[in-house]
């Protein structure tokens, strides 16, 4: 009898999964750690009890009320705001940049209005349009803010001169000419209450889903066992066994500390400075705040290349991985019964919502080919 195959117990292969079975399809999920929920799974530490966020913290974030009543079908979610914090020059700043970040920062008091004109006049007119992220942040910040607070922590994240990556990164991190240090601007954001180990458990809990832990999926398999359709979430080279070489990913290091009371009195504190060799410290119990604990546990946080038997996190898509990405396009395009999903199957970065939306579409491009005659494709986005 056929089934669907989904390699992956993360967001996307949990989600697609999910809607398969409830649409009368069976499916048998492999995935590679000894636990589910990729690297949002988060567990209680024994010695803190302290929900910890195994693989970094995980903020739900979404505009997309589709979304957000979804992922609540599945488990509780409680309200939480991030608020980060910075450290450069041996001082603390609230992230992202707002009123108060500007005014601490120049030792000033401006008004909204004074503020977008000072920092105006803080940028780098000469720039034309930025061509990296480097030129992004002088054109429209100013040399001072740039070197305060993204330059080093860019190059710690991603092993890379600000002047190779793209200037669409910088994009993405707000400055705000108010008080208001929420990090995010979504319309729902919140935390499970109870981890996101329960709400993967809650989607995969279904009788016509077969879960298979500790197992590794490979291009063989296809070839060895009948699946209707494969759903894969791994990396499309390690797909392919690196035959074309090996994409570019970063990878996370954490050094872990326990310690009595509070820490450092907030969930993210990032480091700017290139005096430390860690990016951030993540205090995981004020990722809970509706819960209370005497004691803590810290996360230091390093970045660095990912190598062979490292967990990938993020995908680096500079110049050199694009064109190696063409080529894995072009190998992929040729199979069939095969969908490539999610941040590493697409090689894209993808927020959380982002994920369970693209899933949830996913699953319904499949139902749908499969009761008419529109052929499913291997890339349900564009990934070029």
């Amino acid at each position: 009898m056929s089934c669907i195959a989904v390699v992956g117990s993360g967001l996307s292969g949990a989600v697609i999964a999910r809607e398969l079975a409830e649409n009368g399809f069976d499916v048998i999920i492999y995935e590679s750690r000894e636990h589910i929920g990729g690297n949002c799974y988060s567990k209680r530490d024994e010695h803190t009890n302290v929900m910890v966020h195994t693989y970094g913290p995980h903020i739900f974030h979404t505009d997309d009320s589709e979304v957000w009543e979804y992922v609540n079908k599945f488990c509780t979610f409680m309200p939480y705001e991030n608020r980060v914090k910075a450290v450069t020059g041996n001082r603390v700043f609230s992230l992202p940049i707002n009123l108060l970040t500007i005014n601490q920062f120049f030792n000033k008091t401006l008004t909204p209005n004074e503020a977008k004109d000072f920092i105006r006049s803080k940028g780098d007119s000469s720039i034309g349009e930025p061509l990296n992220f480097e030129e992004q942040a002088l054109k429209f910040l100013g040399k001072e803010l740039y070197e305060a607070f993204f330059k080093f922590y860019t190059i710690k994240q991603w092993g890379v001169s600000p002047t190779e990556l793209p200037a669409s990164i910088l994009k993405r991190l707000p400055v705000r000419f108010n008080y208001n240090d929420n990090y995010f601007s979504h319309r729902y954001q919140g935390m499970p209450k109870d981890g996101y180990e329960v709400l993967f458990e809650n989607l995969i809990d279904h009788p016509k889903i077969t879960l298979h832990i500790n197992t590794d999926f490979s291009q063989s398999m296809m070839e060895s066992q009948f699946y209707e359709h494969v759903f894969y979430s791994g990396t499309i080279d390690g797909f392919f066994e690196h035959k074309l070489g090996r994409l570019g990913y970063r990878t996370l290091d954490f050094i872990t500390e326990r310690h009595h009371g509070d820490y450092q009195g907030c969930a993210v504190m990032n480091y700017c400075d290139n005096s430390v060799d860690y990016t951030r410290i993540t205090e995981h119990k004020y990722f809970s705040p509706w819960e209370q604990h005497d004691d803590s546990i810290v996360y230091k946080e390093y970045s660095r290349a990912c190598e062979e038997g490292d967990i990938p996190y993020y995908p680096v898509r500079m110049v050199k991985e694009k064109e190696m990405l063409v080529k894995y396009h072009t190998l992929a395009s040729m199979l069939t019964n095969i969908t490539f999903i999610g941040r590493l199957g697409t090689y894209r970065y993808l927020d959380m919502d982002v994920t369970i939306r693209e899933a949830l579409d996913t699953a319904k491009l499949f139902i749908q080919s499969r009761n008419g005659s529109n052929k499913m494709p291997v890339f349900v986005k564009e990934i070029l």
